[in-house]
């Protein structure tokens, strides 16, 4: 019968921790969705806003970066500050949110 208890009260506790834990981590999500991100690529020719949930808010290029032709070289430039955008939200997101994750497999 205490041992009952015992396995009743641990779990009451877990839960109640696991909420804590959850509650934190929304938190912390939230947090990171109000920051922004800014991708470069080389030379600063094109740069790309990310918020922390991954929306795309701003896209800039420089008029140095448009030569009609060499439409190629803006694609590769669009491109890589894209991926250093995204680069740097799933590295933060990871470096706040990765902690909860650490262990399950995830």
């Amino acid at each position: 019968m205490v041992i009952k208890m015992m396995r009743g009260m641990n779990m009451q506790q877990m839960m109640k921790q696991a909420k804590q834990m959850q509650k934190k981590m929304m938190e912390e999500h939230e947090e990171l969705a109000k920051q922004e991100f800014v991708g470069k690529a080389p030379d600063d020719m094109v740069t790309a806003t990310f918020t922390g949930d991954n929306k795309l808010v701003e896209l800039q290029i420089k008029p140095e970066a448009v030569d009609p032709d060499d439409v190629d070289m803006l694609s590769d430039l669009v491109v890589a500050a894209i991926n250093d955008g995204m680069k740097k939200v799933n590295d933060a997101t990871q470096s706040k949110l990765g902690k909860y994750t650490r262990g399950l497999g995830m």
